[in-house]
């Protein structure tokens, strides 16, 4: 088949157009023929080794949607030509964590495209614990590109205990993750507001239900304070040492920080008093369990969370896709279309 490849970790120039050996399925293992598939930062980042794969040449990318190809040993209720949705969560399958659906705390944990073959080829294999029946209505668009994303939003937010009616700041609004928090806390009833050094990805975010936005580059916290009414219950981060010390400031007391990635650096500086005296919470989170990526994907298709599409490249135009969202510049998915 053929496939975007790593052979190293040279940054996304390495990604090279190459002719690669079909995947078969295993045991209760399913292929996949891609129809659509989605960037994310987590393709730029793996480019550069952070972290690297675990051997070359490795076929990058986490999200896809297509049509089974074919089934392994012992696998029911998918036959060839059923449309559907990859979830690109990764476990064992098998150990008491994954048992109870705690998937994201296996001892094996990985993600489609990190650690083992992932979106950006003709096929892709995964276990059919990781395929979603893929609603006709929905567009192949937005069925290949919103998984990754939308799942992580959706846990984060579950894990910073949104209630309704609590006040959100989406910091960096114009990412995956970012643009589908602000769509995923809207639909559970939360008030939204966002920041981003563009005016424009503002613009767009009160146009998509953001009550405000501000000046990323700035000193923020000062206005969303003012603006709220002395601060948010809950900050969606994961830019890192560029807005943290705002994002710190813009919580009210007892606030909750979310925390899925630092796109500007992975170490940042922490003052204790703030922490201690506001009785803040700082939380990890990483993907998505599988009921999660499940009540993301009804979410998405009832049409309760839409999903912005930046823009459909071509799959042999990839590279074209890659310099977009290495600038920074896109507002919604990056379609890599078959």
């Amino acid at each position: 088949m053929k496939a975007w490849i790593l052979e190293d970790t040279n940054g996304p120039e390495s990604f090279t157009l190459a002719e690669v050996e079909t995947p078969e399925p295993g045991p209760g293992e399913v292929r996949v023929e891609i129809v659509t598939s989605g960037l994310n930062h987590l393709d730029l980042w793996v480019s550069r080794g952070l972290p690297a794969p675990d051997s070359f040449p490795h076929v990058a990318g986490g999200d896809a949607a297509g049509k089974v190809d074919a089934v392994g040993d012992g696998v029911d209720g998918w036959e060839k030509g059923d449309e559907v949705i990859v979830d690109p969560s990764l476990s064992c399958g098998e150990c008491d964590q994954c048992k109870h659906d705690e998937i994201v705390y296996c001892d094996s944990f990985s993600i489609l495209g990190e650690h083992r073959p992932g979106t950006l080829g003709e096929f892709v294999v995964v276990p059919t614990r990781n395929l979603r029946p893929k609603h006709p209505d929905l567009s192949w668009d937005v069925a290949g590109t919103f998984g990754l994303a939308t799942g992580t939003a959706y846990r984060m937010l579950k894990r910073a205990r949104l209630r309704g009616g609590e006040r959100v700041l989406v910091v960096g609004v114009g990412g995956g993750v970012s643009s589908t928090a602000l769509q995923v806390a809207r639909a559970l009833g939360a008030r939204v507001w966002v920041t981003s050094r563009s005016p424009d990805k503002i613009e767009w975010a009160k146009q998509h239900g953001a009550e405000g936005g501000f000046d990323s580059s700035g000193d923020f916290s000062k206005e969303v304070k003012g603006t709220t009414d002395g601060g948010v219950d809950i900050v969606i981060e994961n830019v890192g040492p560029a807005t943290w010390d705002q994002s710190i400031r813009s919580m009210r007391k007892g606030g909750r920080m979310a925390i899925c990635g630092g796109t500007t650096g992975s170490k940042v500086e922490l003052s204790l008093p703030a922490l201690f005296f506001k009785q803040l919470e700082i939380i990890g989170s990483s993907m998505a369990t599988h009921s999660q990526f499940a009540r993301a994907v009804h979410m998405v298709e009832s049409g309760g969370v839409p999903i912005a599409v930046d823009s459909v490249h071509d799959f042999e135009r990839l590279p074209d896709a890659i310099s977009r969202l290495e600038s920074g510049e896109q507002m919604g998915k990056m379609v890599i279309r078959r």
